[in-house]
């Protein structure tokens, strides 16, 4: 009988551990996706940063061409 008995503790252990081994990878795979999807999102994030920077120097340009004309005027 001890041996049944330390046969069930030992199989509900064993359960208790894949319950948890299953539990982990369901998060590691929720955590996997959120990762990628905030990649994605910081991706995303750059490539607008990087149009505004260069909008910004067109700008900067544009003023600048615009200074010089006023200021061939005024001489």
């Amino acid at each position: 009988m001890q041996n049944q008995t330390n046969l069930d503790k030992l199989n509900d252990k064993i359960s208790q551990i894949l319950q948890s081994y299953n539990s982990l990878k369901e998060e590691n795979k929720s955590f996997r996706t959120e990762l990628i999807t905030l990649k994605a999102e910081n991706q995303a994030k750059d490539a607008e940063i990087e149009k505004l920077i260069e909008a910004n120097l067109m700008k900067d340009l544009e003023i600048e061409e615009i200074v010089e004309k006023i200021e061939s005027i005024l001489e």
